[in-house]
């Protein structure tokens, strides 16, 4: 007979090799599922997991799709540290895209290195004004942030159908509901860096970010009170931390840090404004940021799992036929997997003898 039994402290080693698991679970359900639909498992499992890491062109393409993923998860590990729930990276992402782009677009023609920068800042604190809208209505009024963010993602992309169809559209696209390539125009075309490993600027400017991200939480004195503000509420409380900044700098971060991923995502990846630009960046880096346990080295290496998923399903979808909603179904056996096993950090499995 089994039982489970509190550990006396929370194993460090399970904290660490959860994730693990979570991985190794999603493989080996995942092979069983595809079995029963008459796939091949072990082709299947080896296109989605591990393909994206050996072939040549697939790893050029794997920080592409990583790092709009990372960018965001670092912002809302900052917030969910704190207990600050912000579900609606999605739609913080689809507002930085439509303001990057609003600037790029509006200088069409003009030539300049600060174009991009322009950009960047616009993207960035629209993202941030949008993440500070719940901030508000939870300071104010005690607004659930989750289902706040959560329903404005919807507003966002209602928002960018308006503006793909009005004001942003192409003069030149013949009506099609679309924006003028901004990845394909010099100024604002995000310029390659290593082309070899797909990091282009984009992807440096995340990497850099990340290193702040874990200075502020290991270093600063602010990190140490968002920590605390999760921990304990109440000690932070005596602690004199105001739990509406911590609040307002949780959500205007990562709201910052998933407009930025959206502008990055438009000048270099989409190239343009459409009306199906959102890619579900904003929810799997929620997968993301819980995988990398929180913590910015531990979100890297999430991030590249995540993006070879996202690499491996296209490839099943062409070579096996998979249904493009199987990527979305393994992302998410994977959290389910991860908050599962989350229990053997704080307990562990003991057998018990049954008494004569």
């Amino acid at each position: 007979m089994l039982m489970l039994e509190q550990r006396p402290q929370p194993s460090k080693t399970m904290l660490y090799l959860t994730p693990v698991m979570a991985v190794l679970a999603t493989m080996l359900v995942g092979g069983m599922l595809f079995w029963a639909m008459g796939i091949d498992p072990f082709r299947a499992i080896y296109l989605l997991f591990v393909d994206p890491f050996v072939d040549s062109y697939n790893l050029s393409q794997l920080f592409v799709k990583a790092s709009p993923l990372i960018l965001i998860a670092m912002g809302l590990s900052i917030g969910f540290r704190a207990g600050v729930w912000n579900i609606g990276a999605e739609g913080q992402f689809i507002i930085g895209a439509i303001c990057g782009g609003a600037v790029g677009l509006a200088l069409w023609g003009s030539t300049g290195w600060w174009i991009l920068p322009l950009m960047a800042l616009a993207a960035a604190l629209g993202g941030a004004l949008w993440g500070l809208i719940p901030a508000v209505l939870k300071i104010k009024f005690n607004a659930n942030e989750i289902l706040v963010s959560l329903m404005l993602v919807y507003v966002a992309g209602n928002l960018l159908a308006e503006m793909v169809q009005g004001v942003l559209r192409a003069p030149d696209g013949m009506g099609f509901p679309e924006s003028r390539n901004l990845g394909r125009n010099d100024p604002t075309a995000l310029p390659d860096v290593f082309p070899a490993l797909g990091i282009d600027a984009g992807g440096v400017v995340m990497l850099i970010l990340l290193a702040m991200a874990f200075f502020l939480l290991q270093k600063h004195a602010l990190g140490f009170q968002i920590k605390l503000t999760g921990d304990s509420p109440r000690a932070a409380r005596f602690a004199g931390v105001k739990p509406g900044v911590i609040i307002a700098v949780c959500l205007g971060i990562s709201g910052a840090a998933a407009g930025l991923a959206g502008m990055f995502e438009l000048t270099g990846a989409a190239g343009k404004l459409t009306i199906d630009f959102p890619l579900g960046y904003g929810f799997t880096a929620i997968i993301v940021a819980f995988l990398g346990r929180l913590n910015p080295v531990g979100i890297l290496l999430a991030g590249v799992v995540l993006a070879g998923t996202y690499i491996g399903g296209e490839n099943a979808q062409f070579m096996l036929q998979l249904p493009a909603a199987a990527v979305t179904v393994f992302q998410g056996m994977m959290l389910f997997f991860l908050l599962g096993f989350e229990i053997l950090i704080n307990y562990r499995v003991k057998r018990m003898r049954r008494a004569v």
